[in-house]
């Protein structure tokens, strides 16, 4: 089906659909990895985007039910120069096509991926339409340039689990917090679910942790009555200063617990303890982005998907503890009094490499020591 990828700015793509027919809209970024394509599908992060691939062939591998980090796909359109639509891999359950069709996700190939990514790059990621309906160039403008902004939209809101849960045999398992016991061998840990990825929770149960995924929504008073040892704050979409419920509370918990966040949890935790935060020329949408641990100057390649950066210069009580090699921005913190760490890239690296993985080792030697300071 022939499809026409618009921007607002009324630059446009000619392209076909190799999935459904339809209409969908959001902001356009491009990802420079080439592969992990079922986990960036998969990551809610993503959701209300459309992801541009830069790598020229997608879909040579197929997809699998093990490579999901989360229930489903979560954006909005998927941009591609061309698709695989024969896999060849043993681990392959599927096409990447019927995959995207089951979930009735419209995806375009045949365009200029280099063209549409160089253009971002020069103009900054901005509002677009996929339609397989509409070819009235100037009407697509119009409907590219009514979509909502990515500033101001609290789209974790819309990403966060509906009800409590717990995640064993790599599944969600929904509990009833009136009977919920914490086992006594693991470190109590209750996540912030703002868009979580399934390498996260498995990662944090490798390193002694049972996490209990609680709502977004979830207020201090919950929280305190569940009694965990330490809080976790997930990935997520949208703009973090959205949330300024959120925000608020975890003002609060960082009063009280050891805290640790990842991505949007960065970035909330940053505006929390004081930061401000600013929208990324066209984000950061890799599994390749250099990182500088400034205390051993050690460089970590790593996994990235942000679209916003937080700001805590002007915050005497927090260290900078990573930097972006790219463009300098803000990569990690810690808090010089409090158990409080936190990394805007993905040590849990799905996908990616595994460098920064020592992240979580690093959270649990936090929680730890908080103990004995509490036991003294």
């Amino acid at each position: 089906m022939r499809a026409i990828l618009m921007l607002e700015d009324g630059t446009f793509f000619e392209g076909t659909s190799f999935t459904v027919a339809g209409e969908t809209g959001g902001e356009v970024i491009f990802n420079t990895g080439m592969t992990g394509y079922q986990e960036i599908l998969t990551d809610p992060s993503y959701a209300g985007q459309l992801v541009c691939m830069t790598y020229p062939h997608i879909g040579n591998y197929g997809v699998n039910e093990e490579d999901v980090e989360s229930s489903r796909i979560h954006l909005n359109g998927f941009i591609v120069k061309e698709c695989v639509k024969i896999p060849s891999n043993w681990r392959a359950t599927k096409s990447l096509p019927d995959y995207l069709k089951e979930a009735n996700i419209l995806a375009i190939e045949g365009i200029d991926t280099r063209a549409l990514t160089r253009h971002i790059r020069l103009h900054g990621a901005m509002r677009a339409i996929i339609s397989t309906l509409d070819f009235d160039l100037k009407n697509l403008q119009q409907k590219a340039q009514k979509l909502p902004p990515m500033q101001g939209q609290p789209l974790a809101y819309q990403v966060t689990c509906s009800r409590p849960y717990v995640f064993e045999n790599n599944n969600p398992r929904e509990v009833d917090l009136a009977n919920f016991h914490w086992p006594e061998n693991k470190i109590k840990l209750l996540v912030l679910d703002f868009g979580i990825k399934w390498s996260i929770l498995r990662l944090l149960q490798e390193h002694d942790f049972y996490p209990l995924v609680m709502p977004a929504t979830t207020n201090l008073k919950q929280i305190q009555e569940l009694n965990p040892e330490a809080i976790f704050l997930s990935n997520g979409p949208g703009d973090p200063e959205a949330l300024s419920d959120v925000i608020l509370t975890v003002k609060k918990l960082a009063e009280i617990y050891p805290i640790a966040g990842i991505c949007l949890g960065h970035q909330i935790l940053g505006l929390a303890l004081g930061g401000k935060c600013f929208k990324l020329k066209f984000g950061h949408h890799a599994l390749n982005h250099p990182v500088q641990d400034l205390k051993t100057g050690k460089i970590e390649i790593s996994s990235q998907n942000h679209g916003f950066c937080v700001d805590i210069s002007q915050i005497k009580d927090l260290e900078t503890t990573y930097i972006n090699l790219n463009d300098k921005t803000l990569e990690g913190f810690r808090h010089k009094t409090k158990p409080i760490i936190a990394v805007q890239h993905h040590p849990e690296a799905g996908p990616g490499p595994h460098d920064c993985q020592t992240f979580f080792a690093n959270f649990r030697q936090l929680v730890q020591n908080h103990r004995g300071q509490v036991n003294e």
